[in-house]
């Protein structure tokens, strides 16, 4: 054997001999259901994902107190939420009381019908507009169209393709992927939207009750940003921020954003006191960087698509011109010229409005 593999080897070995003690504690702080995994980041505060299962599309969070339970987002549909539920048994046997919306968005806020009468559901002012019709018909608008309609033909695609299959272990792989979209696309009728019923503005503190005291929960609406409801989840005490989709480690969703208004809305994230964010999709975050990348990306975006407006160009022509490779060391998914189509018809929407 080469020597200086035979070396590489030895030393990660021993790095991974000196990391045991640390892979062996976050393992035991891992509790999975049939359908959901939930990471323990501090006492009793629990983040929370889908296990592939059940085809839940964003993530959650539990905070688990003496009396009862907070919950975080509902999922992308009744189904979804009915799973995360039923899930929330192999944690604590304390009652859900409250379910907190950080935005309105199909993927976070279509599970919320699935809680049980005396469950208060809070969420931002306008989240509230937006599920309960005040504010257009969500169930009828392009960003719950745009992901939910491609649905049938993608379930079509995974039985010709296991139909076509020929290994028995990929087969298997795609009978199982094609069973869990099959259940979301037949879950999807029944979603009857089901706003808030407290609302905030600006700020709201919950307190709950723990075993050391009292958990101190803020609810902080920072301005308009990925919506224009943002919640974000901040625990002072566990020093752990829940951002939502306002803040990803990859770049959000822009079809309903406020790309003009997003970065002032991040300073205010970046003002708390955190030591990890908990994104609405992603794994745990634990450095404040992205958060910056992110800013100067939306402000770039901004920019180009700006001129590209002044010029008379089509919001479609432009959304295959724009280059954002700039932005590829901070956000790897950006390979060549072009941007997500939606994004760019929305900030044609609202320098329109100007």
């Amino acid at each position: 054997m080469n020597n200086k593999i035979h070396k590489l080897r030895l030393i990660h070995l021993i790095s991974f001999l000196l990391l045991l003690p640390e892979v062996l504690s976050a393992q035991s702080r891992i509790v999975e259901s049939d359908s959901h995994r939930f990471e323990e980041v501090a006492e009793g505060v629990w983040f929370v994902g889908g296990n592939g299962s059940v085809h839940t599309m964003s993530n959650a969070m539990v905070l688990v107190g003496e009396f009862d339970t907070l919950v975080v987002d509902s999922h992308v549909t009744p189904a979804a939420s009915r799973a995360l539920l039923d899930s929330i048994p192999v944690i604590t046997d304390k009652p859900v009381r409250y379910l907190v919306n950080s935005h309105y968005h199909f993927d976070h806020a279509h599970g919320n019908q699935s809680f049980p009468p005396g469950v208060e559901i809070i969420g931002h002012e306008f989240t509230r507009a937006k599920l309960n019709g005040e504010i257009g018909n969500v169930l009828e608008e392009n960003t719950f169209k745009s992901f939910s309609d491609p649905v049938p033909m993608m379930v079509s695609n995974l039985e010709i393709q296991m139909n076509q299959e020929s290994d028995p272990s990929r087969k298997a792989r795609l009978q199982e992927q094609l069973r869990v979209q099959t259940d979301y696309m037949n879950a999807i009728p029944e979603v009857n939207p089901t706003p808030p019923n407290i609302t905030l503005q600006d700020k709201m503190t919950l307190f709950q009750v723990v075993a050391s005291g009292s958990r101190e929960i803020q609810l902080l609406h920072f301005g308009r940003a990925h919506t224009g409801g943002d919640v974000v989840i901040f625990l002072p005490q566990e020093r752990i921020a829940f951002t939502g989709d306002m803040m990803l480690p990859g770049l959000a969703y822009m079809g309903d954003g406020h790309v003009d208004e997003w970065p002032a809305a991040l300073e205010g994230l970046k003002s708390l006191d955190f030591d990890a964010w908990l994104p609405g999709h992603g794994p745990v975050m634990r450095s404040k960087d992205q958060i910056g990348n992110f800013q100067e990306y939306l402000r770039d975006l901004w920019v180009k698509t700006g001129v590209m407006h002044s010029r008379g160009v089509s919001w479609e022509e432009a959304a295959t011109e724009i280059d954002m490779t700039n932005h590829t060391a901070s956000f790897s998914q950006i390979r060549e010229a072009g941007v997500d189509p939606r994004a760019i018809r929305r900030i044609y929407q609202l320098l329109d409005e100007r």
